[in-house]
This record gives structure tokens, sequence and C-alpha cells, in this order.
């Protein structure tokens, strides 16, 4: 059985720093895609960044390059979030995915983690 967990959320002044974990297991995450998603209340999930978990390519939102960084440890079957210079806008429930590269759809959730940015 798939679990996803993330970790790390919490409260950070504007211009702060977080570290989201995304612990994984339950099969063997070759060939598969990490993503991260946010969605803050009232408004509609919004992809964040996407790792492969094989070749370690990743991709971002416009609204977040430059201030966040994915990256795996694959040893310890962790995704991280990275996220430096917080804004206000940041704050939402974070989530994290795992799907198969072939597919579109991403079939494994976390329950998410919050993170509240105060100005």
């Amino acid at each position: 059985q798939v679990q996803v967990v993330e970790s790390g959320g919490g409260m950070v002044q504007a211009g702060g720093s977080l570290r989201l974990s995304c612990a994984v297991s339950g099969r063997t995450f070759e060939n598969y895609v990490m993503g991260w998603f946010r969605q803050a209340p009232g408004k509609g999930r919004e992809f964040v960044s996407v790792i492969n978990w094989s070749q370690g390519t990743t991709n971002y939102a416009d609204s977040v390059k430059g201030r966040f960084t994915v990256s795996r440890d694959k040893s310890k079957n962790t995704v991280y979030l990275e996220m430096n210079s917080l804004k206000p806008e940041d704050a939402a429930a974070y989530y994290c995915a795992a799907r198969w590269l072939g597919d579109t759809t991403y079939n494994y959730w976390g329950q998410g983690t919050q993170v509240t940015v105060s100005a």
C-alpha cells in the first residue's frame, strides 16, 4: 500500500524559509514523478513543482521559480521542497503526490501540510 506523508509546514514571517518533506513508501518509485501542489482557502489546487524520481530533473511554477527548490533523497525515500523568500501569497496547504511517468493523473496523495506566512 503506497503511503505519502508530508511534514514540515508551519508559520513563518515573510522573507523566511521552510523545508517541507514528503516521505513515500509502499513500492519502488523508479519511473515515477513526484509533484508538489498547494491550495489556498477559496482557491483551486495549484501546481508548484515536480521532480523525476529516477533522473532528478525538475520543473517549477513561474510563481516560485528561483525561490523554491525540489529535491529527493532516494536512500530515505523522501522528497523535499525548500522554500525561501516566502511571501504571504505562498500561504496554503501543500500536498505531495506521485504518479507513474506514463500517466497524466497523480494517483497517490498525501494529507497535506499547512504553510502560513505572515506579512
